[in-house]
């Protein structure tokens, strides 16, 4: 038997810039979950992959940088959204692909990282991105760096969706349950206490 592929290097990209709205404007990442902020938990899991771990925050840099070896933030202070961050990630990136996820799933699992590298093998040029029936998940994506100035063209012309921008480049699926638990964004208050709602 051979061994199991592992993620190619690559640089890792947490998403932490958020306006954090649904949490009363509480900055997500730092919250807590099981006794750890969010990031910690995302931290801990893309640690061992990386040795260009990004963190993309808007406000508390002095916390972040604990979990990151650089930081970026958006060109402009309005929040612009998570495009913005994937763009300044895209940046400073020193390795071919860019492994994106949000902040605030940290139920996340080395084997979905895994499922999600070999999804990208298949078509190396595109990105590969989470799916669930006929829902996008473009922030738990594994980016190619020479898309960077294709995506940099749409923000240029008002495009601030960066499922739209990447399907119209072209998208490798990696099909996932609707129920799948590993996806749950825990980005309300009721999703922190219960992050499989179960009541």
């Amino acid at each position: 038997m051979t061994a199991a592929p592992t993620l190619p290097t690559c640089s890792v990209l947490l998403l932490a810039g958020g306006r954090g709205q649904r949490m009363g404007g509480a900055d997500k990442g730092l919250l807590e979950w099981r006794g750890q902020p969010l990031i910690a938990h995302l931290h801990a899991l893309v640690r061992p992959l990386t040795d260009d771990l990004i963190i993309s925050c808007n406000r508390n840099a002095e916390r972040y940088a604990a979990y990151a070896d650089r930081l970026v933030q958006d060109d402009s202070a309005d929040f612009p959204g998570p495009l913005a961050g994937i763009r300044a990630g895209l940046a400073v990136a020193r390795h071919d692909h860019l492994l994106i996820l949000p902040c605030d799933a940290p139920l996340l699992d080395r084997a979905l990282l895994e499922q999600l590298r070999r999804a990208a093998s298949r078509q190396p040029k595109q990105a590969a991105m989470v799916r669930q029936g006929e829902y996008w998940q473009p922030l738990v994506c594994l980016l190619p760096k020479s898309l960077a100035g294709a995506l940099e063209q749409a923000w240029q012309q008002g495009e601030r969706s960066p499922q739209r921008a990447l399907l119209r480049l072209g998208v490798t699926a990696l099909d996932c349950p609707l129920d799948d638990p590993r996806l749950a964004n825990l980005n309300s208050p009721e999703l922190l206490r219960d992050p499989l709602g179960r009541g």
